[in-house]
């Protein structure tokens, strides 16, 4: 099981993660997150990420300066779009900042499938995430969870990675309906929004390998 910790924010998290095994660490830049990083900072965490580990940039309908910006200080692994980007906006970041791109895509019911079929031709790897409320101030992180069975048994062109409310609690519950190989958690181990929690990520990722 591969699993990522998105929102770190500190040393001691991000140390966490690493010391739990994670094959992820996630870098929030969005100013309305709770979670969100300034350059400096993110710069200063990643450098200090083992090799190995994949070092993941999450960004919104960012544009073209904007991961510029980034991507010239913070030496990141991945750039994961977690706003309304098209598939034709992930090809074009995919081209021209050489990186791998995992998309964010939203599920409520059956009728948002489809679009997970259209950004696995476009994306190195796809993010089946809980869609959020209409009235959401943010895109993930809400601790929102989705009925898995809707993914049962499905597979796409592209590695996939399941998200969306997952917690140490349910997590084994998670990857039994789904078969997913990849697990990503934020809110679901934190003790209060944005403050993560070293227990709960040790936990979440043993939960994860079905050790708990």
């Amino acid at each position: 099981m591969r699993v990522k910790i998105c929102g770190i924010t500190t040393p001691q998290t991000l140390t966490a993660a690493v010391d739990a095994g994670a094959a992820y660490v996630g870098f929030v830049f969005f100013a309305r997150s709770p979670r969100h990083l300034e350059i400096p900072t993110a710069t200063t965490l990643a450098q200090s990420v083992p090799a190995g580990v994949c070092k993941t940039a999450l960004v919104v309908d960012a544009d073209d300066a904007a991961l510029d910006s980034i991507l010239e200080s913070v030496p990141i692994d991945m750039i994961q779009l977690h706003g309304d980007e098209s598939p034709e906006r992930v090809a074009q970041i995919k081209d021209k900042f050489g990186l791998p791109v995992m998309k964010a895509v939203g599920i409520a019911h059956e009728g948002d499938l489809p679009a997970l079929k259209d950004y696995a031709q476009a994306a190195d790897q796809i993010l089946v995430d809980a869609k959020p409320s209409k009235d959401a101030n943010l895109p993930g992180g809400n601790g929102l969870s989705f009925d898995w069975r809707l993914i049962a048994g499905r597979r796409w062109a592209t590695p996939w990675m399941l998200a969306g409310g997952l917690t140490p609690l349910n997590v084994t519950e998670a990857v039994r309906l789904t078969g997913a190989r990849q697990i990503d958690v934020s809110s679901g181990v934190e003790t209060s929004s944005g403050v993560k929690d070293i227990q709960l990520i040790s936990d979440f990722i043993r939960a994860a390998n079905g050790d708990a």
